[in-house]
C-alpha cells in the first residue's frame, strides 16, 4: 500500500510578501443592530484580493451567505429597515451560523494556501465593526478554523481619508473614480465588492515598500 505524500506548501507569492505574510480579504456583514455581543449576524460576504498579470491588486471571487439569527441574539427592526433584509423571504436560503461560516471560510483558506500566506487579514469599511461581529459568531458556534487575524485589520475608512479626504464609503468609491448604486447599497455582496475596488485603487497607487 502506497502512502500519499501531501503537496508541498505554496511558495509565498508577491501578494504575501507585500503584506508581511497576510492575505487581504475584504469582508462586509449586515446585522440586526450595532452590538456584536447582542445582535444577530444576518449576511456576510468575503472577497480575497488577487494579483493580475501586471502584478496589480484586483478583486477576486466573492463568496457570501445569508444567516439564520443565532439563538439568543436580537434584531432591531430599524436595522432591517436600513438593510432591506426580509428574514421570511422564501429565497433567502439562510444557513445556521456554523454552516455559513464554513461556506465563506473555505475559499478564504484556499486563497491563503494559494499565495503561501500565514493567514487572512480583514479589509473593511469601519473594519472593526465587521471583525467584531465575525469574531462573536465564531465564538458563539465554537468554530475552530477561523482564517482571519483576531484583531488586526486594514480599514478603508482610514485609507480613503488619507487618499481622497473621504470617509463615507459611497463618497470614497466615487472619489476613486467608480460609480455607486445607492439601490444596491447595504447588501453584503455589493458593499464588499465596492470596498474591494476602493482598496485596490488605493493600494495600486501607493509605492511599494523596498524589499528586504
Amino acid at each position: 500500500m502506497s502512502l500519499q505524500v501531501p503537496p508541498p506548501p505554496a511558495q509565498p507569492s508577491p501578494l504575501a510578501k507585500r503584506f508581511r505574510g497576510y492575505l487581504p480579504v475584504v469582508v462586509d456583514v449586515e446585522t440586526g443592530g450595532f452590538d456584536w455581543n447582542r445582535h444577530a449576524l444576518l449576511e456576510i460576504a468575503v472577497l480575497p484580493i488577487e494579483l493580475d498579470d501586471q502584478g496589480r491588486f484586483v478583486p477576486g471571487e466573492t463568496s457570501s451567505a445569508h444567516l439564520e439569527p443565532a439563538p439568543g441574539t436580537e434584531i432591531d427592526p430599524k436595522s432591517l429597515e436600513v438593510t432591506g433584509i426580509r428574514l421570511d423571504h422564501p429565497f433567502r436560503l439562510a444557513k445556521p451560523e456554523k454552516q455559513a461560516l464554513d461556506h465563506v471560510f473555505a475559499p478564504v483558506r484556499a486563497a491563503v494556501r494559494k499565495h503561501g500566506c500565514q493567514r487572512a487579514i480583514l479589509v473593511g469599511h469601519n473594519a472593526h465593526f465587521d471583525l467584531n461581529f465575525l469574531n462573536a459568531a465564531v465564538t458563539r458556534c465554537g468554530h475552530k478554523r477561523n482564517p482571519f487575524h483576531p484583531f488586526s485589520v486594514f480599514d478603508t475608512v482610514t485609507l480613503a481619508g488619507i487618499a481622497y479626504g473621504q470617509t463615507v464609503l459611497a463618497r470614497a468609491v466615487q472619489a476613486a473614480g467608480f460609480e455607486w448604486d445607492a439601490e444596491q447599497a447595504h447588501s453584503a455582496v455589493y458593499d464588499t465588492e465596492q470596498t474591494a475596488r476602493l482598496f485596490c485603487a488605493i493600494a495600486n497607487a501607493w509605492p511599494h515598500p523596498p524589499q528586504g
